[in-house]
């Protein structure tokens, strides 16, 4: 089995199944959904941003068919709204056959761990990692007790899932999290449930122009910043490209939407790491792993910035 996932899982059957994607309405997750709909599946997209995710509904119902791709505002960091959510998806169509914990968030520019606030770490831990719980917690028990072969995809990064980029030391954490999470979740399944695993995403393949960049225009009043911040402010994509490039980075862009096929493709091949270009996460890995056998500082991600 391409990837290796552990165990004899059968393949997954993307046609006729029902998916959820959080983080849904753009970025990644609108690439995941297409490659979804492209396949066959019914698709529940979950985004916090209501106006968005109706014009997503709207154009991609239009192209895929009305009744096969839906909506539903659904603030992750809220156990309530993921209920809801699970709620609704198993009233309506008995079954959740495919659940991606996609929505993410940065912590607002990073910056030196003692000058994040309290309310950074609770933002982002919030969405990227109890996003991920609670998806798990309101969706897994109904699927194991559905019956109905299922899989669970976390999406992580290479920034703290495989080595953290040192002054994004919040976001990194969460993701670090987030892949911990994924390998103890998808052993579980194996001894417990019949038919399902888990696979953890970490998206790569060129440098991604999603929403991660303008994510406080999503943060809630209630964790605003109040001691004044890092001093670094977040980057559009654009300010980043252009600062790589200046580093003389060879900047490769997403096809978004070719990454969402390319994800669909290992989850219906039940491959649990879910990642592309990896050359030279191996070699850091091995300098890491080398490294902690000395008993000394492993090497970092470097952005060359």
């Amino acid at each position: 089995m391409s990837g290796g996932s552990g165990a004899d899982l059968a393949p997954l059957e993307i046609e006729g199944a029902v998916a959820v994607v959080t983080g849904g309405a753009n970025g990644i997750g609108r690439g995941i959904v297409r490659g979804l709909l492209e396949r066959g599946a019914t698709v529940v997209i979950a985004d916090i941003e209501e106006p968005v995710l109706e014009a997503t509904v709207a154009e991609l119902g239009a192209e895929f068919g009305v009744g096969v791709v839906s909506g539903m505002q659904t603030d992750v960091s809220d156990e309530y709204s993921v209920e809801a959510l699970a709620d609704h998806v198993f009233a309506t169509f008995g079954r959740c056959n495919v659940l991606f914990n996609n929505a993410g968030v940065g912590s607002g520019g990073g910056g030196k761990a003692w000058t994040n606030e309290p309310n950074d770490w609770k933002w982002c831990f919030g969405v990227n990692v109890f996003g991920s719980a609670h998806g798990v917690i309101s969706f897994v028990p109904r699927m194991i007790e559905s019956g109905q072969p299922g899989h669970v995809v976390n999406t992580s990064s290479g920034d703290g899932g495989f080595a953290p980029v040192p002054m994004a030391s919040v976001y990194a954490s969460s993701k670090a999290a987030v892949s911990c999470f994924t390998e103890a979740l998808h052993h579980q399944l194996l001894a417990e449930a019949e038919g399902m695993g888990a696979s953890v995403f970490y998206p790569s393949g060129g440098l991604m122009n999603t929403g991660l960049f303008t994510a406080q225009r999503n943060r809630p009043e209630h964790l605003q910043r109040v001691r004044g911040g890092t001093g670094r402010a977040s980057m559009t994509f654009d300010e980043l490209k252009a600062r790589l490039e200046k580093a003389g980075r060879d900047v490769k862009v997403a096809d978004l939407d070719e990454l969402g096929r390319f994800v669909v493709d290992c989850v219906a091949q039940r491959r649990y790491v879910i990642a592309r270009d990896l050359d030279d996460t191996i070699d850091l890995l091995h300098r890491r792993a080398d490294a902690i056998g000395r008993f000394e500082v492993p090497p970092h991600h470097d952005m060359g910035l």
